[in-house]
Formats: C-alpha cells, structure tokens, sequence
C-alpha cells in the first residue's frame, strides 16, 4: 500500500516555549521570537537518526494509518515544561520554566529534560486553520504515561489513565479564536504503584530498564464532522470471501456506512451497513497476506453524514489444526513455523520513542532480513505506525500486555487497571493484520487468575491465540490452568520444551538465546553487564547462536515445536544480547550465516529436515500413533512403539543414516545403523532393509522428499515410481499411491532426533585410551592433568600416574546411554566434559547441564581409519573431541576460536580406540 504523507510540508520555530505549526492550509502563526534554540541533550549512546531529529517538526508523519483524513496538525515540536507536586492546578496563562521536545519521554535525552519527574505539566499555543471553520475540532494523544489531565484555554477536558493507548477529546467549545493555550499535567507512579508498566523500573539495571514518562507519542489535531468514524474494526473473513466490518463511531447512531475495498487504487468490493454493526465487503480472488507476500488492500469507508476516511488490512485465516499428528497454529490453512524475536522497543536516545519513523522501520526491516517471521513486542505496546510497518513488511506479531510490576501480589486496583487497560490495548488493536497473538502475561510477573484473564481475551477477540502465560514453566505462582491455546516455555541459553503439546494447545519455545557480546564504545555507561552466555568475539557468537538455533530443526520434528523467540534484536542498556549494539551501530553476527540458519528453521517445518551424512529416525505422523518408529525387523520395515528407554536392539532398528540418493544425489537413500550396506528399498510394493542386490536396486533404494502431505513433515516419494510414497498400513510399510483417508497422514513423516545418537560402537565397562591419530603425532594420547585434557606423549615405559591419566573407564552417557560418558580411573567419580570450550575432569554435581556436558555421541573418525572413533558433544551437534597444541576443546570446523582452525580438523578430531595404558 502505497501511504500518502499529509503533513511533511517544513515548519519553523516562532515561539520562545513553543513550537507553533504550519496549519495545512499554510498559515504561520507567530509569537515571541525565541531568547535562544532548544537543543536536546547529548545521549549517553547516539542512534545513527539521533542527530536527524528535528525540533521544529519531529515525527511528522501521519500518526494513524488504519483511520486516516486529509486534515490534521500535528503539536509536536517544543512545548514549555515544569515539575510540580501534583497535577490538580494547572499553570494556565503562566510561562513555564523549562523547553521539552515533544513526543519524546521526560526521561529521554531527545526530550531535552532527561531526568525523572513524578508530576510535570506541559504548555503550548496553538491556533486553528480557518479552514477547519464549522468543523469539529478533535485533539488526539497517541499514548502519555501514565495519568494525564488536558486542559484547553483552562477548561478540563478529562483525565486519562494508562500510558499505552490512544486517547482524544473534542475541544470545539473550549477553543478561542486566534491563540489558544493546552495544558497537560502528568502523573507517572511507574512501579511504586499498581499500574502496567512492563520493564521500566524507578531503581532501573539488568532485565528492569529505565522508565519513561509524559507524552510518548504523537499529539495531534483533526478537523472532523459532528458525527464521525472513530475505529474500524477489520476481520478478514477468508472463508466467506470478504472483509467483516464494525464501524465504530460517535455521533452516528443508526447511520448507514459504505465501504469500499481497494486493491491498486481500483475498487474490487463494495457493501453498505450500518455503524456499530457488522457487515461483510466482498473480497473476491483475495491474495492472501502472508510473511512471504504481505500484500495489503486499502479501505475506504464513508458515513451517511459526510465523514470520510481510509484505511487498510490484510486478507489471512488464523487457527490451530493437527498436522502430521500434531497439533500446529495456522495462518491461511499452512503450518508457518513463527521464528521470532523478543523486541523490547527501547533506543539510548528516546527510550521509549524512537528517533523518528525511518528508526522505527528500520529495527522492522533488519530483522526481516535476517529470515525472521515473526517479533514478540515485550511487555510494551507500540505506537500505530510500527504496526503499520510490521503489517507492510509481513512480520507476524505476538503482542505482549505490558505487564505489573513483578515480586507482589497485585492490589483490587491494580487488578481492574490491569484489566481495562488489556481489553483497550485489545479493542483498540483487532484491525492489525500482523497481530496472532495475545500474551497478557509473562514468567508469572504481576500474573493472577490466568486462566480467566485467558478466557476473557479469547471473549474480546476469538480471532486470534491467546497465549495465556509466555514462560509459564518460569517464576509463576499460578499453576497453568490449562486455558487458552498455546504451552510457553523458556529456557536459556536452550532452545528446548519441557512439556509436549496436546489436543487443544500448541507448543512454543517463548525465550531462549541471551548469547552476549561486549563492544567497548558502543555499550550503556552503567557497570553490570548482562547475558546468559559469553562469546569471546562475533565470529564465536554467530557460530554459537547458529549451533543453538539449529537445535530447532530437531525440536520441529520431534518435540512438536512450533515457535521460537530468541532473545533479542538489540542491546538494552545493560543487557548485551542483540544482534546488534544499543545503538544500532554494529552488527554483533555474521548476518549471511544467521539468516542462512534461520531458513534451515523454516525449511524444517515444511519438510526440508534431511540432512545426509547424519542419522535420523523418522516418526508416525497420524493422529493416536504417533509413539511408533519407522524400524526394520527381520528384513521387513514396519512401525513399532519405541522410546529413549527400549533395548538398544530395537533403538538401533529405527535409526537410519541418511545418505545421497543411491541413484539420485538430489534424494536419499537410507542405510542401517545396525547392519552396514543394508537400505530401505521398495520391491513389490512392500518396504524391506536389504543389501544391494544389483538390478534395481539404486532405484528402489532412492526416495526424494517432498513437504507432508498433511501439512507438516516429510513425505518420502519413491524416486522410481512418481506419486507413490512410503506409508505405514496396520504395522507394516508400503509404496502407495494417495487412497485417500488416513493416506496423507499415513504418508508423512516427522524426521526426527536419531532415537540411537551414536554411529559408532564402544563397549560400556570397559577401560580405554584415546590416541591420536593426526600424522606426526600419534605417540601422543588424550590424558587428564590438574584436571584438564590434553595430550602428551606415553607409552607403556611411562610411569603409572600418567598412564592412569590417560585411561577412562568407557559410561553409557549420562544425558542420553545411546552415547558415552568416560569416568577417570584413577579418581573415580570424576567424568571427562567440556566447559567453556575446554575438555576437563569434574565431580558429577547431579545437574542437567553436567550430565549433558559430560556426554559425548561416538561417530566414525572424521578422517576414516578402522577403530578410529570421533566424539560428539551431545549438546553442542557439530563439536567434536580435537587437540589443538597440547589442549583439547571441543571445537567445530571452520569455526570462530583459534581451536576450530579448518586445517588438520578431521585427523585432529579424530581419536584412535586403543587399548588401556593402564
């Protein structure tokens, strides 16, 4: 949708507290020429927009997409500014002490106070065009934090409460002619009181941020007719072929309403109602809105009594269906994995307020391109255009209620401003196509009654998912009721879920990531750094987030996972986890390889999930046999019941290692873990492991995959006979043709997390060393000394302590006993794992993080060799066991610390299986 800019015409100073507009007709009016310029103050980090900001005509743009006219003001600019003790007397008349640049917070360096202020009042003069003459005249607030009082030539116009919506009042009979006067006092309790507030925190530092406070967004004036539109609330109705419209209006009672909807400036639908009611406007041949194509269409609507305005929307269906035996959120009928981000909204300049609209787009726009769908606004509403701008780009947004302050139990009041100010955020945002999700509250903060506030959400608004407690497995003194649609968990640094999803409820990965990285001259001057994880520099960073976010593609297929929000964008003040600095002025990643991990994500859900070289086991996807596994018995494959727990016999059956097509590289053939040389081939139609047997064999051995037949997973088409596909009938499995009924669930397959981890033997018990086997090296061996690993030089001549240190008794993993665990013998009770990159000896301590750290997955030697092994970490795929100089690490080829030096990676990585030194 093309947007008009109605307002971008250049205003200058003219008054000494005030900043007095260009009227649309053109119109100057003038007061006191000015004693000196306002200049705001220097922020502690400058954005690459901070220096853009103008003081005569900040923010000019058009504040409003979705409800817009041909006239309006905007009263942005400098206003006179002072505190008080209270807001009840307004300093009418008066010249106020102080200059603030508005709509940036009190708190901000762009606002020019840059301090905190309980009670403040602001002032300004203004005149009206004499164009807008017999015209209602509306003065609009696009959010002021938190209480606020207007008052127009020193009559009250009203009181507000709540700092993140929309408010106007009608001021046709307040004003005078020429000059008039506005007054708004303010009154922001921030957490000393029970109001939301989300993040901002008087005693500010870590998660808890820096409050704002006052008029945060644009202020502004419209002329409009007496009964006029106030709110179009647009359901996209794909099904019915149309657009579900309630005009909301004041003035209109029983008035008739016509829409019309536009698609390249041509009209395509049209439909006459009635305001307050519902009633549809033919789409016909809608293109849908999508991440991939978010086209909008423009609206039109015209009241009975004159009133005229535009708007826009997106033609999309969202719901939940089971898909591959799973149960899946759905936009337009199609499973889109919601790849997102935790936006937090703040900048170093404008805290809450971005520098201007070009900022605003931009964090949108990088994070776009990174291959994201979708952004989690973090307990923080935004202003109408960044949701313009997230509807326009194709972002998917879960939006977040700006939560009460966390750590007390909230007060009767708090819990009915709680509640009035999430039904406003809701009513006042149904017409967002970006929007799929509602989240009212977040790791328990401020959380009470759940369950109702989720039922209640879903009442306002049944066209969307409600998440009723992102993060309800962290700090939440409410068990999960069960309600709403969707299971959230985090985990840092993970990604992982603790609990599957069920028959009503979807299952999302709410936060993990926090990976940070310092960057001196580019950081919030405050001590107190914050991230969950360290990287050393931004080439270990990028191959971290990439390593834990292809963990995803895992939890896809075989947890049911289908959502993510990796924590974060940008910096926050002490919080140094973005992909880019507070200030937006470095890039922390290699952003080519963060996207290119981001598309691997979302390739997964759409069946992408193969990779050769790697094992996997490939899961039912129907509906009640979804426990069963794709495994060979006696020859002939069949789906059986196996778990993490089943004898390694059957584990090992339905494991496959994935290879290029026999016949085809483009597809892939699948060869048994436990019988070597053995595939999966068709021959009459049934499914056998067999080894080739020459004839057809390739052929019959080959299946390329194609995106599920049900909408999620892989089905495998036989690369020899197009349109037939490996299903499962009763227990045994076919090469068939699509028959209808179960089919294309019968059809699709979840490939998943290898159900046996290693490919490669070791005997659990017995006692073994590890020998190097990188040329020129290999009298060296993997030994342990003052507790760390390395490599030395032993022999059977070398004394008993080093001989001892250099043989490890041979554990079924204690994360997983598909792989190993190796348990020092002469300090037993003492296992080899990594910290910190360094392969060590440590006490088990009982943890998960150990018994995963200590766990390593037996592969064939990277550099071939027969009894030659390379060790996997089970929680980093990818790092292996390498000596690098004396030291050994874990480290991955090619990767950003001078240990994953490409060079002699595979010999260094790989280990010969020796005998014991002792």
């Amino acid at each position: 949708m093309e947007e008009r800019n109605r307002n971008a015409h250049p205003r200058r100073l003219l008054a000494l507290v005030s900043a007095v507009l260009v009227a649309t007709t053109g119109t100057l009016v003038a007061s006191t020429a000015p004693a000196a310029a306002f200049v705001p103050k220097t922020p502690p980090l400058a954005t690459p927009w901070t220096g853009q900001v103008s003081t005569t005509n900040p923010l000019p743009e058009y504040p409003r997409p979705q409800l817009t006219r041909a006239d309006w003001q905007s009263l942005n600019g400098i206003w006179q500014f002072a505190g008080a003790s209270n807001i009840t007397t307004p300093p009418t008349g008066q010249t106020l002490g102080e200059e603030i640049l508005v709509p940036y917070p009190i708190e901000s360096a762009l606002s020019g106070i840059m301090r905190r202020q309980d009670y403040s009042f602001y002032r300004r003069t203004f005149t009206v065009p004499a164009g807008w003459s017999g015209r209602r005249v509306q003065l609009n607030f696009g959010a002021v934090d938190w209480q606020s009082r207007v008052w127009v030539n020193g009559t009250l116009m009203g009181t507000h409460e709540g700092g993140f919506d929309k408010f106007s009042y009608d001021v046709t009979d307040a004003l005078r002619s020429g000059s008039n006067e506005i007054i708004v006092g303010v009154w922001d309790p921030t957490d000393t009181q029970d109001i939301p507030v989300g993040k901002q925190r008087i005693n500010r530092g870590g998660i808890w941020y820096t409050p704002y406070s006052g008029i945060w967004q644009t202020v502004w004036l419209e002329p409009t007719a007496a009964a006029r539109i106030t709110r179009l609330d647009t359901t996209p109705n794909v099904a019915a072929g149309g657009l579900d419209l309630v005009v909301q209006a004041t003035g209109a009672s029983g008035q008739s309403v016509t829409a019309q909807v536009l698609a390249g400036g041509s009209v395509v639908g049209s439909a006459t109602g009635t305001a307050g009611s519902s009633f549809r406007i033919p789409v016909p041949d809608a293109r849908l809105w999508s991440p991939d194509d978010p086209f909008l269409y423009d609206l039109r609507v015209t009241l009975a009594g004159g009133d005229t305005v535009g708007g826009y929307f997106g033609m999309r269906s969202l719901g939940k269906a089971m898909l591959g035996g799973v149960l899946r959120p759905t936009l337009n009928g199609r499973f889109v994995f919601q790849l997102g981000t935790l936006d937090q909204g703040y900048w170093p300049d404008g805290i809450s307020t971005a520098p201007t609209d070009a900022a605003l787009r931009y964090d949108l726009e990088q994070q776009k391109q990174l291959g994201f769908t979708m952004v989690r606004k973090h307990i923080k509403v935004e202003s109408d255009r960044w949701f313009y701008h997230a509807d326009r780009l194709g972002l998917l947004v879960w939006q977040d209620m700006p939560s009460l302050a966390s750590g007390r139990e909230p007060s009767a009041a708090g819990r009915t401003r709680f509640e009035r100010e999430l039904r406003e955020m809701i009513d006042e945002h149904k017409g967002i196509t970006s929007i799929v999700q509602w989240v009212p509250f977040n790791e328990g903060w401020g959380q009470y009654d759940s369950g109702r506030i989720a039922d209640l959400v879903k009442s306002w608004d049944p066209t969307r998912m409600v998440n009723h407690n992102s993060g309800s497995n962290c700090c939440d003194s409410d068990p999960d009721p069960g309600n709403g649609d969707v299971i959230d968990d985090h985990l840092y640094v993970g990604p992982g879920i603790s609990r599957p999803p069920t028959s009503t409820r979807f299952v999302v990965n709410g936060e993990y990531g926090g990976l940070g990285l310092r960057v001196p001259g580019h950081e919030w001057p405050t001590s107190g750094k914050f991230a969950y994880e360290w990287a050393a520099d931004s080439t270990a960073l990028t191959n971290r987030y990439v390593q834990i976010t292809g963990r995803l593609v895992d939890l896809i297929g075989a947890n049911g996972l289908s959502g993510s929000v990796y924590t974060e964008p940008f910096d926050v003040e002490e919080e140094l986890n973005g992909f880019y600095t507070y200030d937006r002025q470095v890039r922390k990643m290699d952003y080519a390889r963060v996207r290119e991990v981001n598309l691997r994500v979302l390739g997964a859900a759409t069946g992408g999930t193969l990779s050769t070289g790697r094992l996997a086991s490939l899961r039912v996807t129907t509906a009640g046999y979804t426990n069963r596994y794709l495994r060979h018995r006696d020859g002939a494959a069949r789906t059986d019941v196996v778990t993490t727990t089943s004898p390694g016999t059957d584990r090992q059956d339905a494991t496959w290692w994935v290879r290029p097509g026999l016949s085809n590289g483009a597809c892939y053939s699948f060869e048994s873990r436990n019988f070597p040389g053995q595939y999966l081939r068709h021959r009459g139609n049934r499914v056998y492991r067999e080894a080739n047997s020459g004839g057809t064999f390739t052929a019959d051995a080959t299946f390329c995959a194609r995106p599920g037949l049900s909408g999620g997973g892989t089905s495998l088409e036989a690369s020899s006979m197009a349109g037939y596909f490996l299903r499962h009938r009763a227990e045994e499995i076919w090469l068939d043709q699509n028959t209808g009924g179960s089919f294309a669930d019968d059809a699709t397959w979840a490939v998943v997390t290898p159900l046996w981890r290693s490919g490669a033997d070791l005997t659990a018990g017995q006692n073994r060393s590890f020998r190097v086997t990188t040329a020129g090296f290999d009298n060296r061996y993997l030994r342990h000394r003052d507790s760390l690993a390395r490599t030395d030089v032993i022999s059977a001549s070398s004394p008993a302590a080093d001989r001892q240190d250099g043989t490890f008794t041979v554990r079924a993993g204690l994360a997983d006993n598909s792989c190993f665990t190796f348990e020092s013998v002469n300090f037993p009770g003492r296992y080899l794992r990594h910290a910190g990159y360094r392969v060590q000896t440590a006490a088990n301590d009982g943890s998960t993080v150990f018994a995963q750290d200590a766990t390593f997955c037996a592969q064939p030697g990277l550099s071939g060799g027969s009894g030659n092994v390379s060790l996997e970490s089970f929680n980093y795929p990818g790092y292996h066991w390498r000596h690098y100089a004396e030291a050994v690490y874990i480290a991955t080829n090619g990767g950003g610390n001078t240990w994953d030096a490409t060079g002699s990676y595979a010999a260094d990585a790989t280990w010969n299986n020796a005998a014991p030194l002792g």
